[in-house]
């Protein structure tokens, strides 16, 4: 076993499968102990057991390693501090809490549900507040810590996502809250935004060319929780893992800007708005094509 998060405790959500199990498991082989959660639904949020997270501890454990497991609910505020409660009753602190819990419900934005809305939210975004209120609270009493949500290149947009980028884009914005918020009490706050081989990417509508393994994930949260990044400042940042690639997503910034020197009117931004202002690419719509073509050779375009 490594030694990289010696000492530390760090709670996992969606650590049943995929990432999560993962990133569980990375973190237990570098000497920590963990905090396994994940309350085992199926892709779509169906069929919960506690299995699946009993099971991740037996392998921590039969590697040397500890960890205890909860199957709750992280949409549910009590789910989310048991989690935070286990960490303390087992371990006595908790130095980091990741959240990669989540589901899928696909849906044109013009058919999607309530049904099918809200779940998504909850259990992406809601899930990952209620993890950050619980373990946020126990981090600033201890004066240390460090929360690492979950995101998606598809906080951009989707297609036919609308449900899941929406809750990926908050989660951008509840890390960057924490970030800030946090800061004065010793508590970083980062976001990964995975691009790997597992149940929910199985479902993307094309051919990923930069993709890698549950593992590229781990090594890079490992290193976030890990006391290199806090000596790095690092907080407020999101990262894309792609197998052998590594980036950084530029902070939110205007462009350009113009000033009118009375009031506006409709007139004056028709004259002003597209030559002087201009718009910003939206990458995402370069893809459509490809994808409308592919739909219609029943074949998976390139991202």
């Amino acid at each position: 076993m490594g030694s990289f998060l010696a000492g530390k405790v760090i709670a996992v959500t969606g650590a049943g499968r995929g990432i999560g199990r993962a990133v569980a498991l990375a973190c237990a082989a570098e000497g920590a102990k963990v905090v396994v959660n994940d309350y085992g639904v199926a892709v779509d949020g169906a069929e919960p057991t506690s299995e699946v997270a009993a099971g991740v501890v037996k392998e921590i454990e039969a590697a040397g390693g500890k960890a205890a497991a909860v199957a709750d609910d992280v949409s549910a505020m009590a789910g989310g501090q048991r989690i935070v409660d286990t960490a303390l009753a087992r371990y006595g602190r908790l130095d980091g809490a990741v959240c990669a819990a989540g589901i899928l419900r696909e849906r044109m934005l013009f058919n999607m549900t309530e049904e099918e809305w809200d779940p998504v939210i909850a259990a992406h975004l809601k899930g990952t507040f209620t993890v950050f209120r619980a373990a946020s609270a126990v981090m600033r009493r201890q004066g240390y810590g460090t929360l690492i949500g979950f995101t998606s290149g598809n906080h951009q947009g989707s297609v036919a996502q609308a449900n899941y980028s929406a809750a990926k884009g908050g989660i951008i914005s509840l890390v960057r809250s924490a970030a800030l918020g946090l800061h004065k009490y010793g508590i970083t706050a980062n976001c990964v935004a995975p691009v790997a081989r597992t149940r929910m990417s199985a479902n993307v509508p094309m051919e990923l060319k930069e993709i890698g393994d549950p593992e590229d994930v781990a090594a890079l949260v490992v290193y976030l929780l890990g006391e290199q990044a806090r000596d790095e400042g690092i907080t407020g940042q999101v990262y894309t893992v792609a197998g052998p690639k590594i980036a950084v997503w530029a902070q939110p910034r205007e462009l350009r800007a113009v000033c009118a020197d009375g009031p506006w009117t409709p007139d004056r931004i028709a004259d002003l708005l597209p030559r002087t202002i201009g718009t910003d690419p939206m990458p995402m719509l370069a893809h459509l094509e490809a994808m409308a073509e592919a739909a219609a050779a029943k074949a998976r375009p390139n991202a």
